[in-house]
């Protein structure tokens, strides 16, 4: 079942690569500074993206979040994007691992379903629902 709307975040695209020219696989990290609950957290992630038929792209990739006091949670997960009018629109889903046993300590084995919006300037908008 989807739970409530656990984290919000806006960020940017920091770096781009090209890892393969067969296929091209492509390389993105990102920084994203928002809230998981109420906590205040930033976030940096890392993602390759596949070209697959019908013009979508297989995304994977792992990033962590972290408080300002310095817990930290870590994740990788999966999703697919669409191009639409210059605009990246990613939906997957991220799997959190942490040893917090503070405020982040929820997010151990947590499941995250996501949506991963990217505008033509590289600024994203990023919201994330706990999958129960």
């Amino acid at each position: 079942m989807l739970g409530n709307l656990v984290f919000e975040g806006k960020g940017k695209t920091t770096g781009k690569r090209v890892l393969s020219a067969e296929g091209p696989k492509i390389e993105v990290s990102f920084a994203t500074q928002g809230k998981y609950k109420d906590i205040e957290i930033k976030e940096i992630g890392t993602f390759t993206a596949i070209p697959r038929p019908g013009g979508a792209m297989y995304g994977e990739g792992n990033g962590a979040i972290m408080t300002k006091d310095g817990e930290m949670a870590s994740w990788s997960g999966s999703g697919i994007g669409r191009n639409e009018g210059g605009k990246m629109f990613w939906r997957g889903a991220v799997y959190y691992q942490t040893a917090s046993q503070g405020k982040l300590a929820p997010l151990n084995n947590a499941v995250v379903v996501f949506e991963y919006d990217v505008d033509e300037e590289e600024n994203s908008t990023e919201k994330g629902w706990e999958w129960k």
